[in-house]
């Protein structure tokens, strides 16, 4: 995360395998990773990093935000 957007903001994992995505979130101010699709809420504080476990995910597109500054943090994880 930095300057309140996610880079990259498409995230391709394997489809049917569980996947840990490590997040760095570079700005000063706290981020929420948030996703119903994915069914994952964590807030990253500024400057540090957070982990994500995925449950193996059918093949599709997952879109993701960040909570705090929506209208900037969008991303999707493609699970093919």
């Amino acid at each position: 995360i930095k300057d309140h957007r996610f880079a990259p903001a498409e995230i391709h994992v394997p489809a049917g395998k569980p996947t840990v995505l490590t997040i760095k979130n570079e700005d000063a101010t706290p981020e929420e990773f948030d996703s119903s699709a994915l069914k994952v809420e964590k807030v990253i504080g500024g400057g540090t990093y957070g982990t994500l476990r995925l449950r193996p995910l059918g093949p599709g597109r997952y879109p993701f935000m960040g909570e705090y500054h929506s209208d900037t943090a969008q991303g999707v994880v493609v699970a093919e």
